[in-house]
């Protein structure tokens, strides 16, 4: 049986160019979207345009820092699940950014700053990249488990995401039904992230089929956890602030 150094040594397949150009740009586009939010949630909670500026312009710089740090961490293969684990590293940064932002201030100013319709129709992003996903399997990067043709029904999040901002925009309130939906692709997140960690090289691994979940610990993929499942739970995070802040408001 082959070790886990072994395994994460093995050479993976090169991607194509139809995978690797759209899973960059994605990742580029769902940063430059969170930079965009923080400068206008900024103007819409009353702020002077300098000031809104000034976030925005931090928001891009510490955006780029993480970027470049996971990349390049990736691409000089500092990333593995063996010891030392140092991909678990980055995956609780992960976690750790994504319910900091969330829950700090500048969470709030995000939730109460952008339409209730924008924080939910965000997650449509999440089409994009099951279809990526799908991709990656059929190109053996990952296991067919970490696809929609396996265990991975984040795909129904992206649908109903984009459904749902678009019933919201007609002015159709409903806190019952955001709670719901944000509920169910925060599940559908949170199961996507185990089957990943089930089916990478650790002593917790319980699918064995090849490829192993090695493709994340390579550049560009680290953003699938460093940026996409970031912002992924940084939305969800921001919708029940939202809706936790609403609730209040109107007692």
């Amino acid at each position: 049986m082959l070790s886990q150094t072994s395994i994460e040594d093995a050479a993976l397949p090169d991607a194509s160019p139809l995978l690797r150009v759209p899973f960059v740009l994605l990742c580029l586009l769902m940063t430059g979207l969170f930079v965009g939010a923080v400068y206008a949630s900024a103007l819409r909670a009353g702020s002077p345009a300098r000031v809104a500026r000034r976030q925005g312009l931090v928001a891009a710089a510490a955006s780029t820092l993480w970027l470049g740090a996971t990349a390049a961490a990736a691409s000089m293969g500092r990333l593995s699940f063996a010891a030392p684990p140092t991909m678990f590293a980055v995956l609780a940064l992960t976690l750790a950014l994504a319910l900091g932002i969330g829950l700090s201030p500048a969470g709030r100013q995000l939730a109460v700053g952008l339409p209730l319709a924008a924080l939910v129709g965000f997650q449509g992003f999440r089409i994009g990249v099951e279809l990526l996903l799908h991709r990656a399997y059929t190109e053996g990067l990952m296991p067919v488990q970490m696809s929609y043709s396996g265990r991975n029904f984040d795909i129904l999040t992206g649908v109903t995401a984009v459904a749902m901002a678009a019933w919201l925009a007609r002015g159709h309130p409903s806190p019952r039904a955001v709670l719901a939906w944000n509920t169910l692709g925060l599940g559908l997140l949170v199961n996507i992230v185990a089957v990943a960690l089930l089916s990478a090289p650790t002593p917790l691994r319980v699918f064995m089929n090849e490829p192993a979940n090695i493709w994340i610990t390579r550049g560009p993929w680290v953003w699938l956890p460093a940026v996409l499942v970031l912002l992924g739970l940084l939305g969800h995070v921001l919708v029940y602030r939202r809706l936790l802040l609403d609730r209040r408001a109107a007692r």
